[in-house]
């Protein structure tokens, strides 16, 4: 079974007038400002994972400032894992600055939905303030056993839109903070996994961490995968396509040129996310 763990799809309102959102929205504006940014929808993705081969995807929205517009988003998700039953798997996204986040939460949640993400701090930076608020949310996760996927990336390097000013330092302190928590790291974490080589103490607080590879084509030489499953072992990679930024497919040449054996990939393509998501394979 193939599964991707990092997609997200929109409603057709949002699709069709994005600029609406644009005044009152900085982040969705910092990402989506540019006609080339894509959006999908529901039935763009069941078409894409079709022709693609993959089984089943992990979809969510956007952390919106808006609370109206989270619950029309999460009811969207809501909506296309009971039009497309298994073959998506929702998350409830949410900014947790948001007056609302806690009750949403715990709605969609009831509601059928797997997990959190992606949580997103795209001006702040994971800073102390948010893993405040981010703290009653991790609490119900861990007390359901839910994945939690949160947006990292590399604090060097060039800049794109999205790139937030997160560093390793918060980046750890989060895991450190919630390490009882199942946490997924977006975009490799942000290169987080390589400090699993300390001796001491990194690799206790990065037990429960698993590791996506969203937009790795655009970020990495292949060579990446095979140092990773080196450091932290083949069972904490989950696939993420990052859709519709990126087609499976572009994932899937990385594999072979990283020469990754049947059984590693078979982990980081379905084995390790069907765990999270307390699937039988």
């Amino acid at each position: 079974m193939i599964i991707d763990f990092h997609t997200h799809i929109f409603p057709e309102e949002i699709r069709e007038d994005r600029e609406k959102y644009f005044p009152y929205e900085p982040a969705f504006r910092l990402l989506y400002s540019s006609p080339k940014s894509k959006l999908a929808g529901a039935k763009e993705i069941v078409d894409s994972m079709d022709i693609e081969g993959v089984d089943k995807s992990v979809v969510f929205g956007f952390p919106w400032r808006s609370s109206d517009l989270s619950k029309r988003h999460n009811d969207y998700i809501l909506e296309a894992i009971d039009r497309f039953p298994g073959r998506l798997a929702g998350f409830c996204c949410i900014d947790p600055f948001n007056k609302e986040a806690v009750p949403e939460v715990v709605r969609c949640l009831e509601g059928g939905l797997s997990g959190i993400g992606e949580i997103a701090f795209y001006q702040s930076g994971i800073d102390e303030a948010s893993q405040e608020k981010l703290k009653p949310l991790m609490e119900i996760c861990e007390d359901k056993n839910l994945p939690v996927l949160i947006h990292t990336n590399e604090p060097v390097g060039h800049y794109y839109p999205g790139k937030t000013p997160n560093t390793l330092e918060q980046i750890y302190n989060l895991v450190r903070k919630f390490s009882n928590n199942k946490i997924v790291l977006a975009h490799w974490g942000g290169g987080m996994f390589f400090f699993n080589l300390l001796k001491k103490e990194v690799g206790e607080y990065l037990k429960n961490v698993y590791f996506d590879t969203a937009a790795s084509p655009f970020l990495y030489y292949p060579q990446i995968y095979q140092i990773a499953i080196q450091i932290i072992g083949k069972n904490k990679i989950l696939f993420g396509s990052d859709f519709p930024l990126l087609k499976p497919a572009k994932y899937f040449k990385e594999f072979e040129k990283a020469g990754l054996s049947k059984d590693e990939i078979k982990s980081i393509c379905g084995n390790n996310a069907a765990g999270l998501l307390k699937l039988k394979l």
